[in-house]
């Protein structure tokens, strides 16, 4: 006789086998690895959140208007360099991102996760909009700062984020340099007053908004080195506390954007990639990138937000080094300048 025995199934019980697997259907067409379908994961630097907190519903309903697809996006936000390599290493699984440095995307590149043409994919090189270098002091700015120099005065101290983590951080180096390079000074000079300039380092955050939140709540420091768009931010929530310094000369910040071709392509997130990042060169999104402060491309929008974003002499990294990847390896790389004229990893203790 047989050991074992095969039981009636009862309706009830075919009715119950029936939903788990319809639920795990479901579950699975709502979901691939955890993540849900029609998402994207957008890792970008410190200071967009509220940049991409206005664009992202703006596009979300455009694409969803032209196609019937409704596109849930997210996103990351850390130090541009520090994001960089949380998506090298696998922490961060973005589908695009929009970086401080066109050489934080160019290092993915190097690891082969986007393509080699990754800038000729894009308009303008896959730089959606430009920025630079100004200076927030406190309000009636009493320590008389106008320009680079007067930063390393003997009782002046400095709030800038981190170098080696935030691309906030590396532009105000270069922009450090180039305002002695680009105006007659040698680099000897430029060398000089960059280990001067890290002398009077007060604090240096892992990222731009930690750096500004040391500055603006914590209240350290006499300026703070910032983006412009981030010094608008800071000077409209304490108008009577803070107010913008532009120096005559600082450097051309280029954020750029990709796709991130070893986690979309092939699949049907590639299509909302590059829809999405097409969307930053639109009109509609040029008008919403410069109300937040940032530099739009197209020079009717420019002459429109001059008020806003006036015209100062910005010097390209060209001023300093063959191009952004020769930049990160002259400046921040092993044995860079950074590194030779002794920036403190102490200063970064303040948090992120």
């Amino acid at each position: 006789m047989s050991r074992f025995r095969i039981s009636a199934i009862s309706p009830l019980s075919l009715l119950g086998v029936g939903a788990i697997v319809l639920a795990g259907v479901l579950i699975g067409a709502k979901y691939t690895q955890g993540t849900p379908l029609n998402s994207l994961l957008n890792a970008s630097y410190d200071p967009t959140r509220e940049l991409y907190a206005a664009l992202d519903p703006a596009f979300v309903k455009q694409y969803h208007d032209q196609t019937g697809t409704t596109v849930d996006v997210t996103r990351s936000h850390g130090g541009s360099s520090r994001q960089a390599r949380n998506i090298i290493d696998g922490t961060t699984k973005a589908d695009v991102v929009s970086l401080a440095l066109i050489s934080d995307v160019d290092a993915l590149r190097k690891r082969g996760l986007i393509a080699e043409n990754w800038q000729q994919r894009l308009p303008n090189n896959s730089v959606p909009y430009t920025s630079t270098i100004v200076f927030v002091v406190r309000k009636d700015n009493p320590k008389r700062i106008a320009d680079w120099p007067d930063l390393v005065k003997d009782d002046v101290a400095v709030v800038t984020p981190d170098p080696r983590t935030s691309g906030n951080g590396k532009l105000s180096v270069l922009a450090g340099w180039g305002s002695v390079t680009t105006r007659g000074g040698s680099d000897a000079q430029a060398r000089d007053y960059l280990k001067a300039l890290f002398g009077h380092v007060a604090a240096a955050d892992q990222g731009a908004r930690g750096a500004a939140t040391t500055f603006t709540v914590q209240k350290v420091g006499d300026v703070h080195l910032t983006w412009e768009n981030e010094a608008l931010r800071e000077v409209a929530a304490a108008p009577n506390e803070l107010q913008i310094v532009y120096p005559p000369v600082s450097i051309k910040a280029e954020p750029a954007v990709a796709w991130v071709d070893a986690n979309v392509a092939g699949t049907r997130t590639e299509a909302y990639a590059k829809a999405y990042l097409n969307y930053l060169f639109t009109d509609q999104a040029q008008e919403v990138i410069a109300q937040h402060g940032y530099r739009p491309l197209k020079p009717e929008l420019q002459a429109k937000y001059r008020a806003k974003l006036p015209g100062i002499s910005l010097f390209p990294v060209t001023s300093i080094a063959r191009d952004w990847d020769d930049a990160s390896e002259k400046f921040f790389g092993t044995n860079g300048i950074v590194e030779s004229v002794g920036f403190s990893a102490q200063r970064s203790a303040v948090g992120s």
